[in-house]
């Protein structure tokens, strides 16, 4: 048997219990995909990371759902950014992280963690495919959205009101028969909720979380759209889970190549657990 030291924190938000539970598990050399797999599932959260380091003093990171390893994760970055720093000692301002979604970094801006990420540009749909996805989200969600588009593994869905996006009570069964992606982003302009731009939610049954309670890699999506949509870069968020939690985000066009935009996302960690485990 192998014992591992293993954190549980709360991302994008400065309350426990609230914000998005993310497990990170530092490795000093990799374990086999399918026991960290075993381990994701063991925790239940939507998202366990894990992490070893390079000679150069940067990081090799990797996510896994309860269900699957996914190629880019918000929160649980934020979280072992946070592990890094409080608990194993990183000084320097930034750390760079290497992954399936090319190289992240993360940086310590006063009480706050800074992600920096690849944006994820939005695609219109073929007709007859958007005619179809807008009558099974329609009977999935409630209620048509007003846009429709594919992005990195989701669909994007722009709904007119933060009422619509805040009632959904989406039917988790039909939304597991969703083709070709894993979840589907529903967001709309924050209209009540003081001082945010934008308001989403994301639910994603394919990664085995019937609905993700704060998502980065939503955001990479979320923000060009409504930087673009707003006429600004700089956009507060709010992802309307029952948890939720707060984003505090810029959108970087690159002038020269538009496919090398970025998004940062700044947020909160509050720590919950520290502990080993035996596997």
């Amino acid at each position: 048997m192998q014992t591992f030291p293993i954190y549980q924190v709360d991302a994008f938000t400065t309350k426990r219990f609230y914000g998005n539970p993310a497990a990170v598990v530092p490795l000093q050399d990799w374990l086999s995909d399918e026991l960290m797999q075993h381990i994701a599932l063991e925790n239940n959260l939507a998202e366990t990371a894990y992490f070893v380091r390079r000679q150069d003093g940067s990081y090799d990171l990797r996510w896994f759902t309860p269900e699957l390893e996914i190629p880019l994760c918000g929160h649980a970055t934020l979280a072992a950014a946070f592990v890094l720093y409080e608990y194993l000692g990183y000084s320097s301002t930034m750390i760079r992280f290497h992954t399936k979604s090319g190289e992240l970094t993360v940086e310590k801006i006063a009480d706050k963690l800074m992600l920096n990420f690849p944006a994820r540009p939005l695609h219109a749909l073929p007709p007859a495919k958007h005619a179809e996805l807008m009558t099974f989200l329609t009977n999935v969600l409630g209620k048509p959205p007003v846009e429709l588009y594919h992005s990195v593994n989701n669909y994007l869905a722009v709904y007119d009101s933060e009422a619509d996006v805040q009632a959904m009570k989406p039917n988790f069964m039909l939304l597991n028969e969703l083709p070709e992606v894993i979840g589907v982003i529903v967001t709309a302009k924050a209209e009540t909720s003081a001082g945010y731009d934008c308001i989403s939610r994301y639910f994603c049954p394919n990664a085995g979380i019937p609905e993700d309670p704060v998502t980065g890699s939503a955001h990479c999506s979320i923000v060009p759209y409504w930087a673009k949509k707003l006429g600004k870069n700089d956009i507060r968020a709010y992802q309307a889970s029952a948890r939720g939690g707060e984003l505090f985000c810029a959108f970087l066009p690159q002038a020269s190549d538009a496919g090398n935009d970025r998004v940062t996302m700044a947020g909160n960690v509050v720590p919950y657990l520290k502990g080993e485990i035996t596997v």
